[in-house]
């Protein structure tokens, strides 16, 4: 197939995708929206970049624009705020003036305005699992008219433990529905529950889920964990493209930003605990090059489209093998090329032999030389040389019977 003209498509839907500049679908596309748009149920795995995002919005507002009700008919769940908005804003590209706004229910923004898209008559909502739980639990929107289903990243929501949220979910659904699952990976401690969700579906699969795009220049790099951010550092300087650093947690994300920062890059953070307008923000400035480095947890592995990421730098490794996949996905998209290059210390050896055993790849070993700096640590008090010294009169401090005050002095 050489265009999208050639699928089972509106007229009008083809007009849309053509002023948007798409015109050959991939893979993917090509081979789910037939099955999704003849109203099967479908199950597709394939590479991140490869699409699948217009794999299952092109059927479903297909379908959508048959729907003469007023109401949600359609409702796509994923893992992440940021994922629902990249979905929204291809939504948004595509729907010109014959469909509504779909809604977003997603935490960290307020519900009000939420409420009031589904109550405007938006056909589509596009919802994390917590949000859109709470606010039917409250009772405050209608699964009446769902007739398709759409999970995304199907098997990151089960990882983040959103496995009791979805099920709720689904068993309040019409049964007589379509649904439609769509992933980079999908791992067999989750397919039963893919098979409940999707019985007799189309099973698609392309490319290996489980290794990176053969666009991505993988590299590895065994250093202390002093010296890693003087080898960032380095990497970033002889860098002039955007970066993305994965860092484990919350708290090291803000502590590495600041220390990059104090040496004179702009840097943009993302994790979980931040805004809304905040992870907004970070994004808008990574992407309009306000800032070249973004500096993040996993909720940036997925769900984040932003063009010509020249390197993903895995400052921490992953927790789980699977998301180095997602991690090294975010470069070498669409045909680019791209660096994926991850740290590790002599103890992690284990780690990293893991990940390349699972995966099945390998990663080329950087050289690492003897001039990187350590980081300075602060010096720890030694407190054999302080002397105790007596509550002067006059402290506020107010002894409780029993214990007795001394202070130290250096």
């Amino acid at each position: 197939m050489s265009t999208f003209k050639e699928l089972p498509i509106s007229p009008y839907l083809l007009d849309r995708l053509r002023a948007s500049e798409f015109v050959t679908p991939t893979e993917v596309q090509e081979a789910a929206i037939p099955h999704a748009a003849s109203g099967k149920n479908v199950v597709a795995t394939a590479q991140t970049g490869t699409g699948k995002t217009l794999a299952f919005l092109v059927p479903v507002m297909d379908k959508l624009m048959q729907q003469t009700e007023s109401r949600p008919g359609a409702l796509v769940l994923v893992p992440t705020r940021e994922l629902a908005l990249q979905i929204g804003k291809q939504y948004e590209q595509l729907r010109g003036k014959k469909l509504p706004p779909a809604a977003l229910l997603i935490g960290g923004v307020a519900e009000r305005s939420q409420l009031r898209a589904v109550r405007s008559g938006a056909k589509l909502i596009i919802a994390t699992p917590g949000r859109f739980e709470d606010l039917f639990d409250r009772e405050l929107i209608s699964l009446v008219g769902i007739k398709i289903l759409v999970l995304d990243e199907v098997d990151r929501m089960l990882d983040m433990g959103f496995i009791p949220a979805i099920r709720r979910i689904i068993s309040r659904l019409p049964r007589s529905r379509q649904t439609l699952c769509f992933s980079a990976t999908l791992e067999p401690s989750v397919q039963y529950l893919v098979d409940e969700y999707a019985s007799g579906a189309v099973r698609l699969a392309f490319g290996s889920t489980t290794k990176a795009s053969e666009s991505v220049n993988l590299l590895a790099y065994e250093v202390h964990a002093d010296q890693k951010l003087s080898l960032l550092k380095r990497l970033l300087n002889e860098e002039t493209g955007r970066t993305l650093i994965f860092v484990r947690t919350k708290r090291a994300t803000e502590r590495l930003a600041e220390k990059l920062n104090r040496q004179g890059m702009a840097v943009s953070v993302l994790h979980g605990d931040r805004s809304q307008s905040q992870r907004n923000s970070a994004l808008m400035a990574f992407q309009q090059g306000k800032s070249r480095v973004l500096v993040a947890t996993d909720v940036a592995s997925r769900g984040i489209h932003v063009d010509d990421i020249a390197q993903v730098i895995n400052y921490d490794l992953p927790a789980i093998p699977e998301d180095f996949i997602h991690r090294v996905g975010r470069t070498g998209r669409a045909g680019a090329t791209g660096s994926a290059i991850t740290f590790f210390s002599g103890v992690e050896r284990s780690d990293i032999a893991r990940i390349e055993r699972t995966l099945q790849l390998k990663m080329r070993r950087g050289h690492v030389d003897t001039g990187l700096v350590r980081e300075e640590r602060a010096m720890p008090v030694d407190v054999s040389s302080m002397r105790p010294e007596p509550v002067k009169p006059g402290s506020r401090m107010v002894r409780l019977p029993g214990e007795v005050f001394q202070r130290y002095t250096v």
